[in-house]
Formats: C-alpha cells, sequence, structure tokens
C-alpha cells in the first residue's frame, strides 16, 4: 500500500479538494481527511488499472507497476484496503467535527464517483471500447466517467460543508469540474502520443499498443488541441461565474490541461 501510495505523484486531485476548500471561504485543515481519500481511491485505482487483466502496464509514476513489484494478487489486496482505508479516513478522523449530513454527503460523493456510475463503470466501458470507433459523445461520456468522476467529486466534497451555498453556486463549480475533467483526459491521452517514457512516468504509446480508443487516436491531434482549448474555456467561463476567490481553481485548471507528465 505504500509502494502504491507515497511514489511520488502531482497529487492534483487533493490540491483540487483544498482549492475549492479556498473558494468556499473553508479553513483548508476541515478537508484534510478529504483530501487523503481523494488520493487513496485515485492511488487504488491506478493498482487495479495497471493489471494484466485490465490495462497490463509495467510502469507507473516512473517506478514498476504494484502487481510487479510485488505479485498480482497482493496489488488486488492493496488496491482493495486503499480505497476501505478512503472511506474510513473520511468517517472517522479525529477532530473532525463535520455535522453528520455533511460527512454523509462527502461519503455519497466519493462513493458515487468511483462506483458503478464513476470510475468502475468508466474502467468498463473503456475496455469494452478498445478497437472499436465510437464517436465522439460515446468517448467522452467514457472519459467523464472513469476519469472526469473523481475530479468532480474533488471539487464538489468540500461543497457539503457549505449547506446554505445557492443552487446555482453549486452548479457552477460542478460545471467546472466536469468540463476540465474532460480535458484533462484527453490531454492524457496527446501526452501517451507525444510524450516520453521518463518524463510522463508510464510507458509512452501504451494506449495504441492496447488498441484504447482515444480522442487524437480518433478524431487527430490537432483536433484533440482544440477540443482541450474548447473545454478549457467554457471551464474558465463557469467558475467566472462562480462569486467565491476562485485563483487557486484557476491556477490547478491550467495545471490540469496543460501539463507535461
Amino acid at each position: 500500500m505504500r509502494y502504491a501510495l507515497l511514489n511520488g505523484g502531482k497529487r492534483l486531485r487533493p490540491q483540487l479538494v483544498y482549492a475549492s476548500a479556498e473558494a468556499l471561504g473553508l479553513a483548508p485543515q476541515r478537508l484534510d481527511a478529504a483530501a487523503c481519500a481523494v488520493e487513496l481511491i485515485h492511488c487504488y485505482s491506478l493498482v487495479h488499472d495497471d493489471l494484466p487483466a485490465m490495462d497490463d502496464d509495467d510502469l507507473r509514476r516512473g517506478r514498476p507497476t504494484t502487481h510487479l513489484a510485488f505479485d498480482e494478487a497482493t496489488a488486488i489486496l492493496a488496491g482493495d484496503a486503499l480505497q476501505a482505508l478512503a472511506f474510513e479516513a473520511l468517517a472517522s478522523e479525529p477532530g473532525l467535527n463535520h455535522p453528520l449530513p455533511a460527512a454523509a454527503a462527502m461519503i455519497a460523493e466519493l462513493a458515487s464517483a468511483c462506483g458503478a456510475a464513476g470510475m468502475a463503470g468508466g474502467q468498463a466501458q473503456d475496455m469494452a471500447l478498445e478497437r472499436q470507433q465510437p464517436d465522439r459523445d460515446t468517448l467522452e461520456t467514457m472519459f467523464q466517467l472513469k476519469t472526469g468522476a473523481l475530479i468532480r467529486a474533488a471539487v464538489m466534497m468540500p461543497t457539503a460543508l457549505v449547506p446554505s451555498l445557492p443552487g446555482t453556486q453549486v452548479d457552477d463549480l460542478r460545471e467546472f469540474a466536469e468540463l476540465i475533467g474532460l480535458a484533462f483526459q484527453i490531454r492524457d491521452d496527446l501526452l501517451d502520443v507525444e510524450g516520453q517514457t521518463e518524463v510522463i512516468g508510464k510507458t509512452a504509446g501504451a494506449d495504441e499498443a492496447h488498441g484504447k480508443a482515444t480522442w487524437p487516436g480518433l478524431f487527430g491531434v490537432e483536433a484533440a488541441y482544440c477540443r482541450i482549448a474548447e473545454l478549457d474555456d467554457r471551464a474558465r467561463a463557469a467558475l467566472n461565474r462562480f462569486e467565491g476567490n476562485s485563483e487557486a481553481l484557476h491556477w490547478l485548471a491550467d495545471r490540469l490541461v496543460h501539463r507535461q507528465s
């Protein structure tokens, strides 16, 4: 579990939790459990996605994937335990002092993001679409589940601590998160095509080798860049409508869509 979790990584999802908290005027330490939980879920998903039965990858964050560093059974169990630890952290952090409805709402948000209506369902669709030619809507729906759902949860979980937040403001944050999550995955597809293994920390070209349905593979590299720019513009517009201090979310959006690894 430590090998899978404490191995570098950009920690973008927990940063989104803290940035959302800042936008909502919340003390960041109130979201420590949520930030940890989101990263625990993300790392569990990487361990399982790398397995031979899934994406069958050899490299993650510049090191051998967990099932190669140990063995396949250990990797499965480590992923299972990381997922359980995420919900334990949300439910029992000492001194959390969250109202019960808020804690329950954060748990529900995260559970939805990693289940059949989120990452797990998206991964199933990703595998079903291998060596297929889906249309853009089908591909992007899969992206929104596999990758976007957890990014959305990272942004939305802090709203549980502000029950008086107007619905329009909640909607603006959700729209930002969904658009930037989709742009993030398209950028990830581009990095698989254009990136270098030693920079991106995983095997470049793996998507093509496995017959994955990717945005640039189906619609072209130039069109992928245009789509990212369009999604980024729309995400910023949604965030600009939000009335809180969104500077950190803007900064992270830039990192998400323009990253090199």
